[in-house]
């Protein structure tokens, strides 16, 4: 899953749960000055979308041109017209760095597309990277999805008070836009269906040259700059054929009809001076801290891009890939839980899956592999394909409500011989190579397949149900033996050092939890790093929670 609608609620008073029959909650947990804000929105005003030319609204893509210094070297030394180079990014900061050291080249166009945009340290270091470059004539299109942007809209319309940027909104809410996301939710009862459905795409191409994909979105905790949470993820910088059906999809969700002008949603009583103003005073150093001093390299001995980039040569791993994306109509379409589209994501990833002959490996945050992931996975098994899952456990997801959907699956998963392993956040603390956390919980946000150490999936989407029927995922598919083996071990590292392997009891009655301490086998009878009223908390919830919506 992927921190949905109605379940990642941050601010104060919201409450975590699926959009739909557990809803109540949410008004449990909001002030009475605030539920009346929320009746009020309900009982006036009207939350109709506007009307919008699309015809004068359309933009496309600008192609990449040797005449960018980021274009020649892109283009300079493609070993063929249809191979695309990577480079993977398991380090949070180098990862960051990369998307700053690409704003801060590019001469010609950036188009931006991100499901969460956080108003924190990270996400104003990289809007503010964004606007030097819009003011060095760069023209810069930023796409986000509409759920995290409750109370931001003074920072994105001062953003896009600058000249040569331009926002736009997916799926917008109309109604309280002040509020978070719960509050919004309740105040537009009408559109409950519409609005559970959102753009959990991540994407950042600079001058039709250079690219970033992958599953990280833009905030502090995916790029190891939060005190408390940090997430564990993996991107990849890419070159060559891929860039332009990146550019093609990102052109069809930025001209698509769930899409509106920031502008046409909301307006400020600031004129253009005074927002621009302020713009420079959230994102200047007082407010806006730069980012840390990065290591030497990170743990495949990459160093950072910009060593690269300022040399001309990129250090890439090379081979054939072909990338997708869910067209932006599909979850108005379908159902929650309904039959997968053969255009999704989700469809797609689930046929490279199949084409397993001796190994799969999975790393996916929120699993809840429904009838389609079940059967798929039978299959394999049918046909001895050693089959590794990698997820979250209950004492390190950040969505407990996902993990009764999870639950659900995870002894028939471990009868079918799946080796099934959960990420633990105390264990993460530990592990020496990836010693970043401090005191920070560790929390698995990689979404990644590795198909017989050859083939591999890189993306937003996990395997669960509101990725293939609610969401829409964007994902790339590579064939590349070196790339897959650095991939294996990444996921390793987290695998046998950061998680527990999850085994049946000897009766069959229950699951266990093993792991190695100071050259020790440890054998957990519960769920690690999980309080007793977490876990009597999910018991309570999973005859409420719908399996379709998670």
């Amino acid at each position: 899953m992927q921190e949905p609608a109605m379940r990642r609620a941050r601010s104060a008073g919201q409450a975590s749960a699926p959009f739909g029959a557990a809803d109540v909650p949410f008004v449990r947990g909001m002030s009475w000055g605030l539920l009346l804000i929320v009746l009020l929105a309900a009982l006036g005003g009207c939350s109709t979308l506007p009307q919008v030319d699309r015809q004068a609204i359309a933009s496309e893509a600008v192609l990449i041109s040797p005449k960018t210094t980021l274009g020649r070297i892109a283009g300079s030394y493609r070993p063929a017209p249809d191979q695309s180079g990577f480079r993977l990014m398991p380090l949070g900061k180098f990862a960051l760095d990369t998307r700053v050291q690409l704003a801060q080249r590019a001469e010609a166009t950036l188009d931006v597309q991100y499901y969460h945009l956080e108003n924190d340290e990270t996400g104003r270091w990289l809007l503010r990277a964004l606007r030097d470059a819009a003011q060095r004539g760069v023209r810069v299109r930023l796409l986000i999805d509409d759920f995290y942007t409750g109370g931001e809209d003074e920072l994105f319309l001062a953003f896009a008070a600058h000249e040569n940027v331009e926002v736009r909104l997916f799926n917008p809410f109309m109604r309280a836009r002040a509020h978070g996301q719960a509050t919004r939710f309740l105040a537009d009862p009408g559109e409950w269906k519409r609005l559970n459905h959102r753009m959990h795409n991540k994407l950042f191409i600079a001058d039709g040259a250079m690219a970033v994909i992958g599953g990280r979105n833009v905030a502090n905790e995916y790029f190891l700059r939060s005190a408390s949470e940090n997430f564990i993820d993996v991107d990849a910088f890419t070159v060559g054929f891929i860039i332009e059906p990146l550019q093609a999809l990102f052109d069809r969700y930025w001209n698509a009809d769930a899409v509106y002008p920031l502008q046409a949603i909301t307006r400020s009583a600031l004129d253009a001076d005074a927002l621009r103003r302020q713009f420079d005073a959230w994102t200047g150093p007082q407010a806006t801290p730069p980012p840390g001093p990065l290591p030497p390299s990170d743990i495949l001995g990459y160093g950072p891009i910009s060593e690269d980039l300022d040399a001309g040569r990129l250090g890439l791993i090379w081979g054939n890939a072909y990338v997708f994306a869910d067209h932006p109509d599909k979850p108005f379409d379908g159902e929650a839980g309904g039959e997968l589209q053969e255009t999704s994501v989700t469809y797609n990833v689930f046929e490279a899956l199949r084409k397993a002959q001796t190994e799969l490996v999975v790393s996916s945050p929120y699993l809840v592999p429904g009838k389609d992931g079940m059967g798929l996975l039978r299959e394999l098994r049918a046909r001895k394909v050693r089959t590794v899952m990698m997820t979250n456990s209950l004492g390190s997801t950040d969505e407990p409500i996902v993990h009764i959907g999870y639950k659900a699956y995870r002894e028939p998963m471990l009868e079918l011989g799946i080796d099934l392993y959960e990420i633990s956040a105390s264990r993460v603390k530990r592990n020496l190579r990836t010693s970043l956390f401090g005191a920070s919980l560790g929390r698995l946000h990689a979404k990644l397949a590795v198909v017989d150490r050859k083939t591999l999936f890189v993306g937003s989407m996990n395997l669960d149900p509101r990725s293939a029927t609610i969401n829409t995922e964007l994902g790339a598919v590579i064939d590349s033996p070196p790339l897959a083996r650095e991939m294996i071990r990444i996921i390793d590292i987290d695998r046998l050092q950061s998680a527990y392997r999850v085994r049946l009891s000897a009766d069959g009655s229950s699951c266990e939890w093993l792991g190695m301490d100071d050259e020790k086998e440890v054998v957990l009878t519960e769920e690690p790093d999980s309080s007793l009223w977490q876990r009597v908390k999910v018991w309570l919830l999973r005859p409420f929670v719908p399996e379709s919506l998670l």
